[in-house]
């Protein structure tokens, strides 16, 4: 099993794949990884050898930002627009959907389950 970031690879998947599994990685850095180390993107997570383990692990750490430390700066840059009390900062503080998408209908996710709103008895 390779360790890459301090996440585990799944072990049945194609490289590729897997290392979309680390935070900050998606499919675009993914292959671009690839194609700069000079690992085949088809070869399957449990038959790397230890030298194409290396190779991904110095290029991610050198290159890229991923897990903690880009979980740690995104917080940042909320903490900072909540902080200067900026439109998107108080959305943010509000729970609130930040890029201005109507929540009379919809915004779920971001809002919570519905209140539910009962009739007064008489």
């Amino acid at each position: 099993m390779a360790r890459i970031a301090g996440v585990d690879l799944p072990k049945n998947k194609r490289i590729e794949v897997g290392l979309t599994y680390i935070y900050g990685i998606g499919d675009h850095y993914a292959r671009k990884i690839l194609k700069e180390t000079g690992v085949d993107p088809d070869t399957r997570v449990h038959s790397l050898t230890e030298d194409d383990v290396a190779k991904i692990r110095n290029a991610i750490d050198n290159d890229y930002k991923v897990e903690g430390e880009l979980r740690t700066e995104i917080a940042m840059n909320i903490k900072r627009l909540i902080d200067i009390g900026s439109y998107r900062g108080l959305r943010h503080r509000r729970g609130l959907p930040v890029r201005g998408q109507n929540t009379k209908n919809n915004a779920r996710t971001r809002k919570g389950p519905g209140k539910a709103v009962g009739k007064s008895k008489k």
